[in-house]
């Protein structure tokens, strides 16, 4: 974009374009911190717990891994359920608009003035607007249906994608705690080496959340080493006292 200075003639200067830098994979992130947040912590805590209560690491690593595998499952059709849900709610309050801007289009133009009116528009002005926006009816539900509803359509390819992600991070968290039972016999030693690299991933974990979703990504990060911290606690002091 160029831009005309000089009183004496026209002299060209180039200006910087404003370029708007937006993150646009929430969807991704809540999938990846749902998945990873639990996968960090229940294995986590179900170890520590059996380590209260046996001896034997295989036995450890047996019950860990068939955990991670049944959580991954579990919560991959949960997010599969989610998003299916709500790509049925939006096709339900679409149909529904749809009628009602058939059956009482004056009803649903005095709700478009609503809400332009609750954005500033003077009320000279909304009549004009509301015509142009009800002359075209798919553009007339799709302004209610974002506007009015606060509803956005889904990706259709939603459901599976977030199953997938869920149960991917479910897994990738779940190995986390579970390593050092792997190369460790003494289940003592390998609780140690599990403590230690769950609560570093925690964090770790933590920060990178905070700075997509907060403004306190450290705050974040030792929130989430709370929370593991205290289920893996627990988990240990009830096994122990059972055991």
């Amino acid at each position: 974009m160029l831009l005309m200075l000089g009183n004496k003639g026209s002299q060209l200067v180039p200006q910087t374009p404003h370029i708007e830098k937006h993150f646009t994979a929430s969807e991704y992130v809540r999938d990846i911190v749902i998945g990873m947040s639990d996968g960090l912590t229940v294995p986590f805590a179900l170890a520590a717990g059996l380590s209260g209560a046996v001896e034997s690491s295989g036995i450890i690593v047996t019950a860990g891994l068939a955990e991670v595998a049944a959580g991954a499952i579990a919560m991959g059709l949960g997010g599969y359920m989610a998003a299916r849900t709500d790509a049925e709610h939006f096709v339900s309050e679409r149909t529904r608009e749809e009628q009602e801007t058939e059956e009482m289009p004056e009803k649903e133009a005095a709700e478009v003035a609503d809400v332009l009116r609750s954005y500033g528009l003077e009320d000279d002005k909304v009549e004009t607007v509301v015509n142009s926006i009800r002359a075209d009816k798919k553009r007339w539900v799709d302004f209610m249906m974002r506007f009015e509803l606060g509803l956005e359509e889904p990706d259709p390819k939603r459901a599976s994608r977030s199953a997938f992600t869920i149960a991917l991070s479910y897994i990738a968290g779940g190995m986390v705690p579970l390593a050092p039972y792997f190369f460790i016999r003494s289940v003592h030693t390998a609780l140690i080496g599990s403590v230690i690299v769950t609560l570093l991933a925690l964090f770790v974990f933590g920060y990178i959340k905070g700075r997509f979703t907060t403004a306190k990504p450290f705050r974040s990060a030792w929130q989430t080493v709370v929370v593991g911290g205290l289920a893996a606690t627990a988990a240990f002091v009830i096994a122990k006292a059972i055991g």
